[in-house]
């Protein structure tokens, strides 16, 4: 048997079949890191930085082990790319005859029954609807897997995908008539007799919620837990031991009671009427909260006049398809569904708009066309380390940003991971001699009127220097829009901006223009991995604190003070931190990059914390002036003059 350092060694297996493939240190360090913990049990924490090849670090092991493991990343974009990338190239190369699955959440697999259904009802809000279920019911017809993400007609965000796929709510289980083929259970049994299973973060968690009330279990028993993009677990930790809810939810449940009675029994009017009260209700409490999409705290409108009886109508609405739904759920399985769903969904509703606990956040968001509302925990501690001693075994955490000034505590803290293994390896590419970072001088304060013009101003010169080849990643969409704007009449290169196409199809246009400009903001800060020329410049408009009016974050913030912390310190400064590490990060993704990084907040060099920021940040030289960076890039010679600093 080779040991780890050979398997990825000058003369290993990943050498000899993976194209590109260079041996580190780093990666070798980290492979031999997790090998001993799926060993010896524990947890590992482990920051790899850009370039370290953490995946293949813990894939080498794991598929190596000989154990059953789940996989867990950030998003589903990259979850797709371990499952049919990443682990077949690995298993190739080790010659290991390790079986291997893809577990998604319900919703990302076509339903027989509601496609069936929503075929069945026949009216649609628009042809354009109609011509979509048309093309998933022929896509349904040749898919092995279900998995919407095959569908390459219809986007995955797309309206029309909830009305085909289930939730728990409305799945009927073994009731259902197309339960022997449908694509999720067979998802689940592959999950089952699977050696390695890939899943994402809200389906670990989505299973540890369930676990957590008792009521089953959604993904297999494991030796391990690998969790990569770990920096995402607090805040997606903070999401699923909460309550949520939203009005769609319950005109969703609305419809297909409608539509379920209609089918199998459809003797009066009484259930129908029901249906148009409730729905007149959720419409009348969306009304009460205006055309503003917003964030706040529940308390800012809880005593609005007409609220509470809006509150109370819903509420009785509910009630009152839940009586009815009774006696009819003993005639039809659907039915039967729809008053469990209906009976969940009342008291999730009273619970989230009633009067809360004071370790929970209760807050809204207001959409175009819904309310969403929301119960939060503050800390998610305590039962994120419970559940993790509910599933025993080794647990991984490994991502690109962790540290803060080279500790981890803002992390394992959040977690309550006790007396975890904490290492950290740093890039093996040279930032000395591949990047720049410019401190534009001059720039006035974040909260100045004209800030965002000075931005632009900066974007201007710097962009005219890099050719095009740049992101700028903005703190709000207010500041991305106004920078929009005016670039887009003024620079003399392609100007991508995020909204106007999906997230992949704006990256594929970049990539293939070669000297495009992309506007984007905080979803453009991580999982994007452009290699070469075409991105050679990264423009950060400020240090992405997050906004102070934000309901969790204030109600947070609230409750340190309350237990003598420091906020900003404790909390605030760190989570900054790891954002401005994330965005830093999409610049240098190969050993032949070369790029400037750009960050125009003069708070880095008149706020104390700045350094904070600045030492966690890869260590490359820093300017002040653009002449250094016009040199930069016309040479490839190592910056010398006019750096201020070079850590």
């Amino acid at each position: 048997m080779q040991s780890l350092t050979e398997l990825l060694g000058p003369d290993g297996p990943l050498a000899a079949s993976v194209d590109g493939f260079a041996p580190r240190k780093q990666q070798q360090a980290m492979a031999e890191a997790v090998a001993r913990t799926l060993e010896d049990g524990g947890s590992l924490v482990a920051e790899a930085g850009t370039g370290t090849g953490k995946t293949f670090a813990y894939l080498v092991p794991a598929l190596n082990s000989a154990r059953k493991i789940i996989i867990s990343t950030g998003t589903r974009n990259l979850q797709d790319q371990l499952f049919h990338r990443d682990i077949p190239v690995v298993r190739h190369a080790l010659g290991m005859p390790v079986e291997i699955a893809l577990l998604k959440g319900r919703g990302n697999y076509l339903c027989h029954y509601r496609l069936a259904l929503a075929q069945g009802e026949g009216r649609f809000q628009s042809r354009a609807v109609a011509d979509k279920i048309v093309r998933i019911g022929e896509w349904g017809g040749r898919t092995q897997s279900g998995d919407i993400a095959e569908c390459a007609d219809i986007d995955e965000a797309d309206t029309v995908w909830p009305v085909v796929t289930s939730t728990a709510e409305n799945c009927l289980g073994q009731e259902c008539s197309d339960y022997d083929r449908c694509f999720l259970v067979q998802a689940r049994r592959n999950a089952q007799a699977a050696d390695v299973v890939v899943v994402n973060h809200h389906l670990l968690f989505a299973d540890m919620a369930l676990r957590d009330q008792g009521v089953g279990e959604l993904l297999p028993y494991a030796d391990a837990f690998i969790v990569d993009e770990a920096h995402q677990l607090p805040d997606t930790a903070s999401a699923f031991f909460g309550h949520s809810l939203s009005t769609n939810q319950i005109l969703e449940l609305g419809r297909d009671s409608r539509n379920e009675y209609l089918r199998d029994i459809n003797e009066t009017n009484v259930l129908a009427s029901c249906v148009d009260g409730l729905q007149k209700s959720v419409q009348d409490l969306r009304l009460l909260f205006g055309s503003k999409l917003r964030r706040e705290s529940w308390r800012a409108v809880s005593q609005k006049p007409g609220l509470p009886d809006a509150i109370e109508d819903v509420r009785d609405g509910l009630a009152q398809l839940e009586d009815l739904l009774h006696p009819l759920a003993e005639r039809s399985k659907g039915l039967e569904k729809c008053l469990q769903r209906c009976v969940s969904l009342r008291e999730r509703f009273e619970k989230i708009t009633g009067d809360a606990a004071e370790e929970n956040i209760q807050w809204f968001e207001v959409h175009h066309r819904s309310i969403a509302f929301h119960l939060t925990p503050i800390d998610v501690s305590k039962q994120f380390r419970e559940n993790m001693q509910t599933l025993p075994g080794a647990w991984i955490f490994t991502s690109a940003t962790l540290t803060v000034d080279d500790n981890f505590g803002h992390f394992t803290e959040r977690l309550g991971i006790v007396e975890p293994e904490c290492v950290q390896w740093e890039s093996p590419f040279d930032f000395s001699n591949q990047a720049l970072l410019y401190l534009p001088p001059g720039m006035p304060e974040p909260n100045s009127p004209d800030y965002t013009d000075a931005v632009i101003d900066v974007a201007r010169q710097v962009v005219k220097q890099s050719e095009g080849r740049a992101f700028l990643l903005f703190t709000s969409y207010r500041a991305l829009d106004r920078a929009a704007h005016v670039l887009r009449d003024e620079l003399a290169y392609p100007v991508l901006v995020q909204g106007d196409a999906p997230r992949d199809v704006l990256l594929e246009k970049f990539r293939s223009a070669g000297n495009a400009v992309l506007l984007g903001t905080s979803s453009f800060r991580e999982g994007v991995d452009v290699r070469g020329d075409a991105l050679s410049c990264v423009i950060i408009d400020r240090l992405p604190f997050a906004s102070p009016g934000d309901p969790v974050l204030q109600a947070r913030i609230d409750a340190m003070r309350r237990r003598g912390l420091n906020p900003f310190f404790d909390f605030q400064l760190p989570a900054a931190v790891i954002a401005l590490k994330q965005g830093a990060g999409r610049l240098i993704r190969d050993v032949s990059d070369r790029g400037v990084l750009v960050i125009c907040d003069p708070r880095l060099r008149g706020k104390a914390y700045g350094k904070v920021f600045l030492k966690s940040l890869p260590s490359m030289p820093q300017t002040e002036t653009i002449e250094d960076v016009e040199r930069f890039f016309s040479t490839h010679d190592t910056l010398e003059a006019g750096t201020v600093a070079s850590r």
